[in-house]
């Protein structure tokens, strides 16, 4: 299943960000809340945000987010190194 977020046309254009990064900026940080909120492991959040492990890392250290990880983190990070993707 692949889900679509529409938002409205005011809030895009009132977003600080330059246009050409929005759609990736809004990733990155969809990714860091649900990773935060122990809804995403961090496999997943890489994933979403379209980091490598290491960026991903290194933008949970610059918003000083703790680390959380769990066996099944651990299951899936090494699903995810086997497959190369």
């Amino acid at each position: 299943m692949e889900v679509i977020l529409r938002i409205p046309g005011d809030v895009v254009e009132n977003l600080r960000l330059p246009p050409e990064n929005i759609e990736e900026e809004l990733k990155k940080e969809l990714a860091i809340i649900l990773y935060q909120r122990g809804i995403l492991s961090s496999a997943k959040a890489c994933k979403l945000a379209g980091l490598t492990r290491w960026e991903f890392e290194d933008l949970l250290g610059k918003r000083k987010i703790r680390r959380h990880y769990t066996e099944k983190d651990l299951e899936e990070d090494i699903e995810y190194a086997v497959s190369g993707v």
